[in-house]
């Protein structure tokens, strides 16, 4: 058979034909635009209609961006300046407006010769986020450091004000004796967030220095108490007390200690810093300040909440209930009226809270009720598996709940949990109606209640959205590089 069929072959290449490139339209941009932008006829239609309106757009709004001008000391001067170069039809967008006011947007009111102390609190900020944020030690995250050393002295220099660097030396010093004891960077700075809190109040109000540091040893008394009384009586009772124990201290013990040692000690730096009025807040400063707060705090408020909320006990969850379904249909606006004006009804007469921290505990509260149902679904995408296990390893609830489940859960709500944040952070913005000077609003009337910048529009919220937009921006890339660090189903 083989000679047969060998015979009955014509015939058999002996060579390999030459590689030859593929048709235009299957490789290249051409394949992409067929694929993507004109794979059939809706598709192309939608295409030519996106293309025509963002060809409109660019022609509308491109010679507006190129007429612009960057320095002038009045929106007049604006005008005439674009007149004169581009013809008496011809608009542009006057920038020098944000030249000539851009630390009014950045810091409100807040007076210009402390302007260092907002800005060390930024840049101490970034020292706090590091160890939470990046797990690993990394070449870019010790360059990272450096450019914020740098930036601090830098600081310092410019303003005469050597505190900066004292605080640095301070922080750098317990970091190299953390580090020399096999702690490596960043989880070195693991106590810095901690004190960051406490840091950032007293240079962002000033005051005695004695107010943070009891307002932290109001968090050591409560942990004292958590591991004194969890193994004698148990961790309901311990995490009772480690409640109640640091609202009593901040109560009744801790004002005394304030007044005994400000009166001990000069009213100079570094036990003392000229104070800053709540008033005096405006802006990027305080758009910072009620974002990052209720951010730290509303997250582990979310997880109590969605553990409550799943939880046997019938007053517990009935509690967390309650609260979740109540904050959810309520507008924020609503709360921050309710801040602004009725909490004082159901306070003692000649009580003076500060009306941020009334703002702050309302926003604080209002995501974290979001956010318990953002974990509270991750909680239940979790197989029954997961419990099982953990009840056949023979841990407690709280184990579980640290070792097994929330990590997995959490993992899971990532990103419901960062849209909570990015929405969070926005919403600083309503706090124009309840008098404070939000960045958008308040500080924009601010500025065009000038007469010098009577009349200009576009430019403040271009410039104020542009920083919103990089902020959510940055959470988001965030967001997404941690979901893939801790992918593990395919590695």
């Amino acid at each position: 058979m083989s000679d047969l069929h060998s015979e009955s072959v014509a015939f058999v290449r002996d060579t390999m034909l030459t590689p030859q490139s593929p048709p235009a339209s299957q490789a290249g941009a051409i394949k992409w635009l067929r694929e993507n932008l004109f794979s059939g006829p809706m598709n192309t239609i939608l295409t030519i209609l996106g293309v025509g309106i963002v060809v409109y757009l660019v022609n509308l709004g491109l010679p507006w961006f190129l007429h612009s001008v960057w320095n002038a000391n009045s929106l007049a001067e604006c005008r005439s300046a674009i007149t004169a170069t581009w013809g008496p039809d011809a608009h542009g967008a006057c920038w020098a407006m944000i030249r000539e006011r851009w630390s009014q947007f950045m810091f409100g009111f807040y007076p210009n010769v402390f302007y260092w102390r907002p800005i060390l609190a930024l840049l101490l900020l970034f020292v706090a986020l590091a160890p939470i944020l990046f797990a690993e030690f990394s070449n870019r995250l010790t360059i990272a450091g450096g450019v914020v050393a740098a930036l601090v002295v830098w600081l310092a220099a410019s303003y005469g004000e050597w505190l900066p660097v004292g605080i640095l030396a301070v922080v750098a010093a317990i970091a190299g004796l953390l580090a020399v004891q096999g702690t490596k960077w960043p989880h070195n700075l693991i106590w810095f967030p901690i004190v960051y809190a406490g840091i950032a109040f007293w240079l962002l109000w000033g005051g005695s220095i004695f107010t943070p540091i009891a307002a932290l040893a109001g968090i050591v008394v409560g942990w004292l108490a958590f591991r004194i009384l969890a193994p004698i009586a148990g961790n309901i009772v311990a995490v009772t007390a480690a409640v109640v124990a640091p609202v009593l201290w901040w109560y009744f013990g801790s004002e005394p200690v304030i007044d005994l040692l400000s009166r001990a000690l000069p009213r100079v730096e570094p036990f003392w810093l000229p104070p800053v009025d709540s008033d005096q807040f405006g802006g990027f400063v305080l758009a910072f300040v009620i974002g990052l707060t209720g951010i730290a705090f509303s997250l582990p408020m979310g997880i109590v909440l969605a553990l409550g909320r799943r939880s046997d006990m019938l007053l517990v969850k009935a509690l967390c209930v309650g609260f979740i379904e109540f904050i959810r249909g309520v507008p924020l606006i609503t709360l921050l009226f309710t801040a602004s004006l009725l909490l004082n009804y159901f306070l003692p007469p000649g009580t003076n809270f500060d009306i941020i921290l009334r703002v702050i505990i309302m926003v604080t509260l209002f995501s974290a009720a979001y956010i318990a149902e953002v974990i509270r679904g991750g909680l239940a995408a979790l197989p029954r598996g997961q419990y099982e296990a953990a009840d056949a390893l023979g841990l407690d609830y709280w184990k579980a709940q640290r070792l097994i489940i929330m990590p997995q859960a959490l993992k899971i709500s990532i990103p419901g949990i960062v849209s909570s944040f990015i929405g969070l952070f926005k919403d600083t913005t309503l706090v124009v109606f309840v008098a404070l000077l939000d960045p958008l609003k308040g500080i924009t009337d601010a500025v065009r209640a000038s007469i010098e910048w009577k009349g200009i529009y576009w430019e403040p919220y271009i410039f104020v959205g542009a920083i919103f937009f990089l902020v959510c921006f940055s959470m988001s890339r965030y967001s997404m590089y941690l979901e893939n660090r801790l992918k593990r189903e395919h590695r």
